[in-house]
C-alpha cells in the first residue's frame, strides 16, 4: 500500500483546514445501515429539489405569505385583502379550489434530471402552509381531496407518480416533509391569533394538543414510509419544531441578538418535541437504512447538513449538500431567470471539490410545468456530465480543493482530476497550467478527458506544470469546465 509524501502534506493540509473552518457540530448515526447508506449518498453528488404548492398559482413565495413575521419574504403581494391577515389566509388557502396542473409530465422531469446527471430528486410533500402533495387520509388539504379539480386526474397522487418516474430512471427518492403544519389546528390553534412562525401556545398549557399534532405528523410520515415504495431519504424541514431543553430557552430570551431595535422578540424559542428518535426508528422499520435530515437540529437525526443557498468557502469534514434556487425563487415564479449552463457546472464543480452535494432547486408552476429555461441548463450540464463524470461522481475532496480557478478531486482508483473553470470570455488557453502543491513524483500520465491528444508535464520544486498542446489551446476554452485526470503509479 503505497502513501507517499505527497499524500501525507495532502493529510496535513485537510485536517488544517478542517479545524480552522468547521462551522457545526456534527454528530454521527450509529446505525451501520445509515453510514453505509450516507457513503453512497456521498457518491451520488447531485441531485434534484422542488418546491410545488397551490401558491404556484400566484408566482409567490411558497407558504410564508401567510406567516405574521415582519420579514422581506412574507410580504403578502397577491390576492385582494392583503392589508387584511385573516382574509388573505382565508384567500391563500382557497387556492385549492382553483390548483389544476393538467400539464403535469413527471416522466418528463425525470428524463431531464436524469440526462443532466442528477441521481436523487427531494420532492415538497408538504411545506409550512400543510397542504399536502401527497393522498394522506389525515386532512382534507391536500390535491386529491374533492374540492381540488385535479383530484380526478389519474395522476392527481402527485408524490406517487413523481416517485414512480424518478425510480424508473434509476433515481433516489426523499420527500421534503414540513415539520410545522400552518393550516393544523393542532398548530395555530384558532383560539389563539398567530405570533410568528412557532405553534402559537405552550404545549406545556395543552400537553393534549401538543400530542394531538404530534400524532398527525408522526402518521402523516409513515403514510410516506409505507405507500410510497422505496424511500431513500426523508428530508424534514422547520428546524425550529424540535426539542429544546429549559437552559437552552433561558439563554435564548437572555441574548439580545433575539430582539428588535425597539425590544421586540424576534422570534419565539418554544420547545416543540415531536419525538424525532421514535419517529426515526418506526422510519427505519420501514425503510432500513434510511437517511434522515432533520435540517438545522444538532444530533444523530441530522444525517448530513444542509448549507441553504451557499457554497462553503473550504470543504467540510462531514457529508453536505448545499441546496440552491437554479432559477427565480424557491417556488415558481412566471418570469424566472435560470442560471446558465456554465454557472451550473461551475457551481457543482465548487461543491463537489469541497465534499458535497448539489441538491438544485427547479420549481413547477401552477399547470403543472417547467420553464424550458430548466430544461436548456440541464441540457447543457448532461453535455458536459457526459464526458467528465469521472471526475464527479465517487469522488472525494482533496486538499487544496480550490485554487483559484481550478478545482481538485480524488477517485477511490487514487486518480487526481484537476477541473478548470473555464470563464465567458476566455479566447485561449494558456500554454501552460501551473497546479500548485502536486510536485510529486509519482505522476504516471496526465490526460484531458474528451481529448486524445498528449499530454507533457514537467515537476517543479513548487508546482506540476502541465504544457498545453497548441491545437488544443483554442477548442479547450470552448468548454464550460475542462478536466486533467492525473494518474498515479501504483
Amino acid at each position: 500500500m503505497r502513501l507517499t509524501i505527497l499524500f501525507l502534506l495532502l493529510l496535513i493540509g485537510i485536517v488544517q483546514s478542517w479545524s480552522q473552518h468547521e462551522p457545526q457540530t456534527y454528530i454521527p448515526d450509529p446505525d451501520p445501515l445509515v453510514q453505509q447508506k450516507l457513503e453512497q449518498w456521498q457518491n451520488l453528488k447531485f441531485g434534484l429539489l422542488m418546491h410545488w404548492g397551490t401558491y404556484s398559482q400566484w408566482g409567490i413565495v411558497e407558504s410564508w405569505s401567510i406567516c405574521p413575521e415582519d420579514y422581506g419574504w412574507c410580504e403578502r403581494k397577491k390576492g385582494n385583502s392583503p392589508e387584511n391577515y385573516f382574509e388573505y389566509v382565508k384567500e391563500y388557502e382557497n387556492l385549492k379550489s382553483t390548483f389544476n396542473p393538467t400539464r403535469f409530465d413527471p416522466e418528463r422531469w425525470a428524463k431531464a434530471a436524469a440526462n443532466a446527471g442528477m441521481k436523487y430528486v427531494i420532492f415538497t410533500t408538504k411545506h409550512h402552509d400543510g397542504y399536502c402533495m401527497f393522498d394522506t387520509k389525515y386532512t382534507d388539504y391536500k390535491i386529491t381531496d374533492v374540492g381540488c379539480p385535479f383530484h380526478s386526474n389519474p395522476k392527481a397522487n402527485v408524490t406517487k407518480e413523481i416517485f414512480d418516474a424518478v425510480r424508473a430512471e434509476g433515481m433516489w427518492v426523499g420527500p421534503y416533509f414540513s415539520k410545522p403544519d400552518w393550516h393544523n389546528n393542532d398548530y395555530w390553534y384558532p383560539y389563539f391569533s398567530p405570533m410568528d412562525r412557532n405553534v402559537n401556545y405552550d404545549p406545556a398549557v395543552y400537553p393534549e394538543k401538543w400530542e394531538n399534532f404530534v400524532q398527525f405528523t408522526q402518521n402523516q410520515i409513515m403514510e410516506l414510509m409505507t405507500d410510497y415504495g422505496p424511500v431513500d431519504i426523508l428530508w424534514l424541514d422547520g428546524g425550529w419544531v424540535r426539542k429544546h431543553t429549559k437552559e437552552e430557552i433561558d439563554n435564548y430570551y437572555r441574548d439580545t441578538s433575539n430582539y428588535s431595535a425597539s425590544g421586540f422578540m424576534k422570534t419565539k424559542l418554544i420547545n416543540q418535541d415531536i419525538h424525532m428518535d421514535e419517529l426515526v426508528k418506526k422510519a427505519r422499520e420501514k425503510q432500513p437504512g434510511l437517511i434522515v435530515v432533520d435540517r438545522a437540529v444538532p444530533g444523530k437525526n441530522q444525517n448530513y447538513l444542509t448549507p441553504e443557498n451557499r457554497v462553503p468557502e473550504e470543504a467540510l469534514p462531514y457529508p453536505w449538500e448545499s441546496c440552491i434556487i437554479a432559477g427565480g425563487s424557491w417556488s415558481w415564479v412566471p418570469d424566472a431567470t435560470y442560471m446558465s449552463g456554465r454557472e451550473a457546472i461551475h457551481l457543482l464543480v465548487d461543491i463537489v471539490a469541497k465534499g458535497g452535494n448539489l441538491l438544485l432547486n427547479i420549481a413547477p408552476g401552477p399547470e403543472g410545468q417547467w420553464h424550458e429555461e430548466a430544461y436548456k441548463m440541464l441540457e447543457e450540464i448532461g453535455g458536459w456530465m457526459k464526458v467528465n463524470s469521472e471526475a464527479i461522481y465517487d469522488t472525494r475532496a482533496f486538499y487544496p480543493f480550490k485554487e483559484g480557478r481550478v478545482c481538485y478531486t480524488k477517485s477511490k482508483a487514487e486518480s487526481i482530476y484537476a477541473i478548470y473553470l473555464v470563464e465567458e470570455n476566455e479566447d485561449v488557453f494558456s500554454e501552460e497550467l501551473a497546479l500548485p502543491g502536486l510536485h510529486d513524483e509519482s505522476i504516471k500520465n496526465i490526460e484531458i478527458l474528451g481529448f486524445g491528444a498528449k499530454i507533457n508535464w514537467k515537476v517543479t520544486d513548487e508546482n506540476l506544470v502541465i504544457q498545453i498542446p497548441l491545437a488544443l489551446r483554442k477548442k479547450l476554452v470552448e468548454n464550460y469546465a475542462v478536466t486533467f485526470k492525473i494518474s498515479l503509479n501504483e
